[in-house]
C-alpha cells in the first residue's frame, strides 16, 4: 500500500512539474514573439485574411459554382483552409528546432524533452483561439444558425492539432540527427499545402490522384471543418471521426518515433 501510494505521489509531482514547466515555456514563448507588438496575436489573422483575398479576386469566380454559386461561400472556404495549413507549418517548424534550441538548457538541467515542442503547440493553440477560433465560430453561427454547429468546431480543430503534435514530435526529434532538416521541411509544407483542398474544391481532383491526396492528414481536417462552417447541416459525424482518426494516427507515430530516440538526444544536442 505504501509503495503504491508512493508510486502514485511520484506521478502527481511529475505531472505538476511537467504543467508548470510547460506554463512558463507558453508564456515565454508568446511574450517573446509578441513583444513591441501593436496587434498581439491578432497578427495570426492577418496572413489568412490577405491570402483569402488575393485567392478570392483569381479564383472565386471560377470555383464559385462549387459553392452554390456563391462567391462569399468561396471566401469562407478557402479561409477555412488557410487557417488549417497556417496554424500547422507555424506550429510545426515552430516545435521543429525547439529540442536543439534547448540543447544548452537540457545539457544543464534535468528536464522532460518533450515539453519544449508541446509549449510551441500550445502557445499557437492560445493564439489560435483568441484569434481566429471566435470568427470561425462566428462564420459558423451566421451559417448554420446552430450553436451544435459552433460546438462541433472544437473536433477537427482538435484534430488538427492532434496531428500537428504528432508532427511535431517527429520533426523536432529527426533535427537532432539531421540539421539540415529546415529546408527540407519547407518543401514537405508545401507539397502538403498544395495537396490540401485550400484554394480549390476537393471536387475537382482527378479520382485517380484523390486517392493519393487522401493520405495528406489536413484533408480530411479541412473537409470536416468546411462542412460544420459551410453547410448549415448538422456536423457529419463521419467527417469528424476521419479526421480524429487521422489526428490519433499521427499522434501515435510522432510520439513513438520520438520516445524511441529520446535517450540519443543528449550526446547530439
Amino acid at each position: 500500500m505504501t509503495i503504491i501510494s508512493l508510486k502514485d505521489n511520484s506521478t502527481w509531482l511529475q505531472v505538476q512539474r511537467y504543467w508548470e514547466l510547460l506554463h512558463v515555456l507558453v508564456a515565454r514563448n508568446i511574450k517573446v514573439r509578441y513583444r513591441g507588438s501593436f496587434l498581439g496575436v491578432y497578427w495570426s489573422l492577418l496572413n489568412p485574411l490577405i491570402m483569402t483575398g488575393l485567392y478570392s479576386a483569381i479564383f472565386g469566380t471560377t470555383f464559385a459554382s462549387y459553392y452554390n454559386n456563391s462567391i462569399l461561400n468561396y471566401v469562407l472556404a478557402a479561409f477555412t483552409g488557410l487557417v488549417v495549413i497556417n496554424f500547422f507549418s507555424a506550429s510545426t517548424s515552430q516545435a521543429l528546432s525547439s529540442v536543439v534550441g534547448n540543447g544548452s538548457l537540457l545539457n544543464k538541467i534535468h528536464l522532460p524533452v518533450s515539453v519544449f515542442p508541446v509549449s510551441m503547440i500550445v502557445a499557437n493553440v492560445f493564439q489560435f483561439s483568441v484569434g481566429t477560433f471566435p470568427l470561425l465560430a462566428l462564420m459558423t453561427f451566421i451559417n448554420s444558425k446552430s450553436l451544435i454547429n459552433v460546438l462541433a468546431l472544437v473536433f477537427p480543430f482538435l484534430a488538427l492539432v492532434l496531428v500537428s503534435t504528432g508532427v511535431s514530435f517527429l520533426v523536432s526529434a529527426l533535427y537532432v540527427f539531421f540539421r539540415d532538416l529546415p529546408y527540407f521541411y519547407e518543401l514537405v509544407v508545401f507539397v502538403i499545402w498544395l495537396s490540401s483542398p485550400i484554394f480549390y474544391p476537393a471536387a475537382i481532383v482527378p479520382p485517380q490522384v484523390k486517392q493519393f491526396l487522401g493520405l495528406n492528414p489536413l484533408s480530411p481536417i479541412i473537409e470536416s471543418l468546411r462542412q460544420i462552417t459551410l453547410s448549415g447541416s448538422v456536423p457529419d459525424l463521419d467527417l469528424i471521426w476521419g479526421a480524429l482518426l487521422s489526428g490519433i494516427i499521427i499522434l501515435a507515430l510522432g510520439w513513438t518515433c520520438f520516445h524511441l530516440w529520446r535517450h540519443q538526444f543528449m550526446d547530439l544536442l
